[in-house]
Order: structure tokens, then C-alpha cells, then sequence
């Protein structure tokens, strides 16, 4: 009698849990229903700074970077290579140097590659974008704690409010973005849907 009870308590937690998931009823979707309006207003303004190409730029899902303010594909038909540096031959530094090389027209900051291809972001809605970036298979294993870290405090992230010669900062200060940050994590990072 106990294994048919274990076997029809079984049965239903299976056949709720594939309701909820035909319902749209999973985790994220009720973490974005109920979360507060305040920490999804400040993702919204850190997700403006994501899209901006300052970061989308370095950011692709596939294997050429983008480059400039209107994101054309990077001149001198650059590739991610499998360390995401660039081919040997061409590698990101050849060009990219610890800083900007404004009488070049060519941007530079420590450590210039590009990001991992999971962290691809050209594409994603808003929603999408929130998940890649908390799943620690995609980012880096970082918790929303050390995605706060790296976003305010990695010199080639903070490269973006200094970008040099002819190309446009992200649309809120670095400033505004740690706080942003903070009120977004600080309550659970929640997703939109």
C-alpha cells in the first residue's frame, strides 16, 4: 500500500509540474509575475546599457565582432578564434591595446577579447538576455553577486564610459548602472518574461 502511495503522490507531482510547464507556470515566469516592480525597472535600465553597442559589439552570438556605433561587422574580417581573442594569426591584441589609440581611430582597454560565445547576447529580448546572463553554465559560474562585480568593477566593462575618439558611451553613467545593479540583485534578480 506505501509504494502505491509513493507511486500516485509520484504521479501527480509529475503530471502538475507538466501542467505548470504547459501553463507557463515555471519558475521564472513566476519570479517575473511577482517580482518587484522596482528591481524589473532597474533591470530595464541595466539591460539599456547591455544593448548598447558598447557591449553588444563584443558580445555576438556567432563568430564576428561588430564594431562602431551603427554594430557593422569588424572590419579586416576579424573572428572569435577558439580562445575568443581573435585567429592566431590576428589576434585582438594586434590591434586593441591596454588603452585607446584615438589617433588610430582604434579602441583599447586591458584584457580586450571577446566574450565568451554563451554569452552571446545579439538577438535576445529582454527576457532572454536576463537568463543568459544569470546561468552560471553561460557566464563564468558567476552568482548575480559577482555579475554586480564584474559589471562595475572589470576594466574592459568600465571601458565602455571611456570608449574614445568617435564612439558613444552607454546610455546611463557607470554610476547609474551600480545602482541599478544593486536594487536589481538586492531583490532576487528577477527576469521579465
Amino acid at each position: 500500500m506505501t509504494r502505491a502511495i509513493a507511486a500516485g503522490v509520484g504521479t501527480a507531482v509529475f503530471a502538475g509540474a507538466l501542467w505548470m510547464t504547459s501553463a507557463g507556470i515555471t519558475e521564472g515566469t513566476r519570479k517575473s509575475r511577482d517580482a518587484d516592480p522596482a528591481a524589473l525597472a532597474a533591470f530595464k535600465r541595466v539591460a539599456s546599457v547591455l544593448e548598447s553597442p558598447r557591449c553588444m559589439n563584443c558580445h555576438p552570438r556567432g563568430d564576428r565582432p561588430m564594431q562602431g556605433d551603427d554594430r557593422h561587422v569588424h572590419l579586416m574580417n576579424v573572428q572569435r578564434g577558439r580562445s575568443d581573442k581573435g585567429l592566431p594569426a590576428m589576434t585582438c591584441s594586434t590591434c586593441h591595446q591596454g588603452h585607446n589609440i584615438d589617433s588610430a581611430g582604434i579602441p583599447g582597454a586591458p584584457h580586450w577579447q571577446l566574450a565568451p560565445k554563451s554569452m552571446g547576447w545579439t538577438g535576445l529580448n529582454r527576457g532572454q538576455l536576463c537568463r543568459t546572463l544569470l546561468d552560471r553554465s553561460k557566464n563564468g559560474g558567476r552568482t548575480p553577486a559577482a555579475l554586480l562585480k564584474h559589471m562595475t568593477r572589470d576594466a574592459l566593462v568600465r571601458w565602455a564610459w571611456h570608449p574614445g575618439a568617435g564612439r558613444t558611451p552607454p546610455p546611463i553613467s557607470a554610476d547609474e548602472l551600480k545602482r541599478a545593479l544593486e536594487v536589481w540583485v538586492n531583490a532576487g534578480a528577477p527576469c521579465p518574461q
